[in-house]
């Protein structure tokens, strides 16, 4: 009697109280991740003495193919970013050339903001490049969350590891740690207005913090997206750059 109270006392706790990580991961690339998607932003970048306001209108085609048109201030207006699989161009039209951006330079930041072109190209699933592990449970503004921690399964992701904080009930990300390799902490997101779009959730608002920059962040702020819907293939071309 003892012995067979103590393996189901075993099999019991080696069960654990949380869900499969794998599948909550993969509700969340349900959710976020889309075979197109059209949208229009506003990012804010709040600097130290001042914030600034850039609008921008953005196509993608999964996660190989995306264009995005600056639209304002003035001084930004027309500039143009092409992501093709693993190759990125950004077009002036002030200078008129087209610039690809490789190597050390994606880890810059764009436009001055506190998202560096690393992660203004990663828009694979998360399935794809982590390892998951839930780790605990926390209320987040009132929401219920999973905490996952996600470890790299393959060689060219720019964060080794990721905390994120998964709403149990939209899943949804609420919060986010990126890790570097050392396990420093490179940048930390919060998403919020979290809104019903053709049948999924997604967050419209998100805030990022590039850990080691100073100023209070930069919010990307989504006030108007399709999926799913039909984009003209020349948009996905270095020709459209300069139309």
């Amino acid at each position: 009697m003892k012995t067979f109270f103590m393996a189901f006392l075993l099999l019991f706790l080696g069960s654990g109280p949380y869900p499969d990580a794998d599948e909550i991961l993969a509700k969340v690339d349900a959710n976020m991740s889309a075979r197109n998607r059209v949208f229009e932003s506003t990012m804010t970048i709040h600097g130290r003495r001042n914030s600034r306001t850039i609008t921008s209108r953005s196509w993608s085609e999964g996660d190989a193919r995306s264009l995005t048109e600056y639209l304002s201030p003035a001084r930004e207006a027309g500039t143009k970013m092409l992501k093709l699989e693993d190759r990125l161009w950004i077009y002036s039209p002030i200078s008129d050339r087209t610039i690809q951006i490789s190597g050390h330079m994606l880890r810059q930041s764009v436009m001055g903001s506190d998202l560096s072109y690393e992660d203004m190209m990663e828009d694979r699933k998360l399935t794809d490049l982590y390892e998951a592990e839930v780790t605990g449970e926390e209320t987040l503004d009132g929401r219920a969350t999973w905490v996952l921690t996600l470890t790299a399964r393959v060689e060219d992701v720019a964060y080794q590891t990721r905390k994120v904080w998964v709403d149990q009930e939209r899943f949804i990300p609420l919060k986010e740690e990126l890790f570097a390799k050392n396990g420093q902490l490179l940048k930390r997101t919060e998403l919020s207005d979290v809104v019903r779009v053709d049948g999924r959730w997604f967050p419209r608002t998100v805030l990022y913090k590039d850990m080691l920059k100073d100023g209070k962040g930069t919010e990307f702020h989504i006030s108007e997206i399709k999926f799913d819907t039909e984009i003209p293939e020349y948009l996905f071309s270095k020709a459209a750059l300069k139309q």
